[in-house]
C-alpha cells in the first residue's frame, strides 16, 4: 500500500511538473509571435510618404511619385507596389542606355529606403509605374497605392492625380525600339522589358 501511494504521488508530481512546463512553453511562444507581429506592423508604421502624385492619363501607362521616409535605424525595401487604377504594377528605374537615352526597366530587389534617410521617386529616376490602364485618371482623382515590404508588412498611401507634360520616360525592348509613356494605344502585354 505504502509503495502504490509514492507512486501515485510520484506519478501526480510529474503530470504537475509536464503541465506546467507546457503552460510556460505555450506563452513563450505566444509572446514571441506577438513580439514578432509588433516587429511587422511598427516596420510598416514608421515608414512614412509626403507629396504622393500620379500623373493624370486617359489610358495606357503612367506613373506615381512622391518621398517615402525612414525614421528607424535600419533600412526597409519596398519589394512591390500594387494599386487601385491597375492591376499591372512596378518598381522601375530610369539609366541611361548605351545610345545615352534615358530608358526606364523594373528594378533588381526593390527600392531600398536607407535607415534614416528617404527615397525620391519622381519624374526622370526611380518611380512606380502603373500600366495597363483601361479607364482615364483625371486631375483630382485619387489613386491609392499599396507598398509592400520586405518583411511582408505593407504601407499605403492615397496620391492625387495631377497633370502633368513631363514623365514621358521610354522603355527600351530587345529591338531597340523605344515606347513612350505616353502612348495609350501601347498593350503592355507586347513590351519586352530590359531585366
Amino acid at each position: 500500500m505504502i509503495r502504490t501511494t509514492r507512486t501515485k504521488n510520484a506519478f501526480s508530481l510529474i503530470a504537475v511538473l509536464a503541465a506546467g512546463a507546457l503552460a510556460l512553453a505555450g506563452c513563450s511562444t505566444t509572446a514571441s509571435t506577438d513580439s514578432e507581429s509588433d516587429d511587422m506592423e511598427s516596420m510598416a508604421t514608421t515608414l512614412t510618404t509626403s507629396d504622393t502624385w500620379v500623373k493624370a492619363i486617359d489610358s495606357g501607362m503612367t506613373a506615381a511619385f512622391g518621398m517615402v521616409e525612414n525614421p528607424t535605424d535600419a533600412d526597409i525595401t519596398i519589394v512591390s507596389a500594387t494599386t487601385s487604377a491597375s492591376d499591372m504594377t512596378e518598381l522601375h528605374e530610369t539609366l541611361e542606355n548605351e545610345s545615352g537615352d534615358m530608358v526606364m526597366q523594373p528594378i533588381e530587389g526593390g527600392f531600398t529606403v536607407p535607415a534614416g534617410g528617404m527615397l525620391m521617386l519622381e519624374p526622370g529616376g526611380n518611380h512606380i509605374m502603373i500600366m495597363g490602364v483601361a479607364d482615364p485618371i483625371l486631375a483630382g482623382d485619387d489613386v491609392t497605392v499599396t507598398l509592400t515590404l520586405d518583411d511582408g508588412s505593407a504601407v499605403e498611401f492615397t496620391a492625387p492625380a495631377k497633370d502633368y507634360s513631363g514623365a514621358n520616360e521610354n522603355y527600351e525592348g530587345d529591338d531597340d525600339m523605344d515606347m513612350d509613356m505616353d502612348d495609350g494605344d501601347m498593350d503592355h502585354d507586347d513590351m519586352e522589358m530590359n531585366e
